[in-house]
């Protein structure tokens, strides 16, 4: 489908200029965690058919075949296969890098050569980023979940990557300037931006301010973000345009084509070093495009191939060209969401196609019970932690190393360095984790997905709310409370656009629970 014809297709009306044009393409990879809590293991899912689920299929369509893209000779053959994830800038869920390292190793393993190899490619720096760790809407989390969840991308990153991440992802590209002030503490670098992102620009040397707002933005370079602390972190904003075309237009029906609006971007700016870079999400590249794969591998030998240009990732760029930049933001916006980050709350009229009269009020009703579980929780969390552990909340942050090793050895260190000296019997060690547990789950039931299609009833929402019949059944037992009650009162409020389907609390009993009995009531 993608032969290797030569670069005319770019050279034809391109000069080369004498410094390079930088690309980078950066692919968010992400499915939300589809384990039954219980058991911990994915269950069978009908519209994955044939594979079993939805991990598996999006792995066959698109992780795995992104580990050996082909690009084709005149005649059809396979001239060669390139690993494209070395040639990218590219960020993992870390929760599906998870069910990857258990069901498809091979393709967890391709990761992390890749990005060993990228940084032989890129001067030092590797292709991979971190990814926020739940892919949670983190404007809508309190302050000690963002924190939370960038702590654990972080640590994940470095366990699985085996060095510190320069830059992360924020899900859905959501931000606010508090998200950002953790990022810049953490000692992040970067992160990724929208263009409608962007508020206006000046000289970071000072001046008049620039309105960049619609979108106005000048994508090509990087931009310094003064936060109020003092702090400041690196923001790249995306083209827009470009990425709209891959992602809808119809763009990896040719890489050629794609490899050209690059390269024709950077190349056409004066002065350089310019920037010519697009994110989309990574299953863009097969599994949403069939052979997107190939055309993305195409157009990045096509890139390689241009004498004036330098195929980049966000890091290297940073070393070569500072920003001399910076950049004020619209707070509490994201990349999927013309209405800020409402669709993770109300009813925006963001949906994916659902059927004409449908609405998402579910939406409001949704969000504040699993607010109010979490509160309630963290409140008993907290209580019941004072006794046991030295910070309860810090102790939380450092879970993620025993997740992530999953040893004894692991568990102990945990405790000796977290635990109230001296006073812990066996009871009250194995309760801490019980304690973490809950904490953990808590944390899951904000997974995005469950707010981004068309209705409550969906798989997606269901999933997080097996998180929440978790964090209900642990706490009642932990803490000796009636949580469900509550909690179904206010999920009752939600009403699907499915008659049958009824109100969440239906949902909750009918489709919920049916989890909790297939995986064994009761099990902790």
């Amino acid at each position: 489908m993608y032969r290797l014809r030569g670069s005319g297709i770019i050279l034809r009306y391109m000069t080369v200029r004498r410094e390079p044009c930088w690309v980078c393409i950066h692919g968010h990879f992400y499915q939300p965690p589809r384990e039954n809590p219980w058991t911990g293991e994915v269950e069978e899912q009908p519209g994955a058919a044939p594979y079993h689920d939805w991990n598996e299929r999006i792995t066959a369509e698109c992780y795995r075949p992104n580990l050996s893209a082909r690009i084709l000779a005149p005649d059809g053959s396979v001239a060669e296969t390139v690993n494209n994830y070395a040639r990218i800038s590219f960020n993992f869920g870390p929760t599906l890098l998870n069910w990857l390292e258990r069901h498809a190793a091979d393709v967890y393993v391709g990761l992390l050569k890749a990005d060993r190899a990228s940084r032989k490619r890129f001067n030092g720096h590797g292709g991979a980023i971190a990814q926020a760790y739940h892919h949670s809407i983190l404007p809508l989390a309190n302050r000690r979940d963002k924190i939370t969840e960038i702590v654990w991308g972080i640590r994940d990153f470095q366990f699985r990557f085996r060095r510190r991440p320069e830059g992360i992802w924020l899900p859905e590209t959501a931000v606010d300037f508090e998200t950002l002030e953790i990022l810049a503490q953490a000692g992040l670098r970067f992160t990724i931006l929208s263009p409608r992102q962007a508020a206006r620009i000046r000289p970071i040397t000072g001046g008049p301010w620039t309105d960049v707002s619609q979108s106005a933005v000048d994508t090509r370079r990087a931009y310094r973000i003064q936060l109020p602390s003092g702090r400041w972190l690196t923001l790249f904003f995306y083209d827009g345009r470009i990425a709209q075309d891959v992602a809808f237009g119809g763009m990896l029906t040719n890489g050629g084509n794609y490899a050209a609006r690059l390269l024709q971007t950077c190349l056409e700016a004066d002065p350089l070093p310019a920037l010519s870079h697009v994110a989309t999400d990574g299953e863009t590249y097969g599994h949403h495009h069939r052979f997107g794969d190939m055309a993305l591998a195409y157009a990045l030998r096509m890139v390689e191939k241009h004498a004036g240009a330098k195929l980049t990732v966000y890091g290297e760029y940073l070393d070569a060209a500072a920003p001399v930049w910076e950049v004020e933001i619209f707070p509490n916006t994201s990349w999927s969401c013309a209405h800020g980050v409402e669709r993770w709350r109300s009813d925006c009229g963001c949906q994916t196609g659902a059927p004409p009269g449908w609405n998402q009020q579910w939406r409001r009703p949704l969000r504040e019970a699993l607010n109010w579980l979490r509160d309630v929780v963290a409140i008993l969390y907290e209580r019941e932690a004072a006794d046991l552990l030295v910070d309860p909340w810090a102790a939380r942050d450092d879970y993620i190393t025993v997740l992530l090793e999953k040893t004894e050895a692991s568990r102990r260190r945990f405790l000796k360095f977290w635990g109230v000296s001296g006073r812990l019997k066996r009871e009250d060690r194995a309760r801490i984790f019980r304690l973490l547990e809950i904490q953990r789950h808590s944390l899951m039931m904000f997974t995005s997905c469950g707010w981004f299609f068309n209705d409550i009833s969906g798989i997606e929402t269901i999933q997080i709310l097996r998180y929440a019949a978790r964090v209900i059944e642990l706490g009642g037992r932990e803490f000796g409370v009636d949580l469900e009650s509550p909690f179904l009162d206010r999920l009752a409020e939600a009403r699907s656009n499915v008659p049958e389907a009824g109100t969440g609390r239906d949902i909750y009993y009918r489709d919920v629970l049916a989890a909790r009995l297939e995986g064994g009531k009761g099990r902790a």
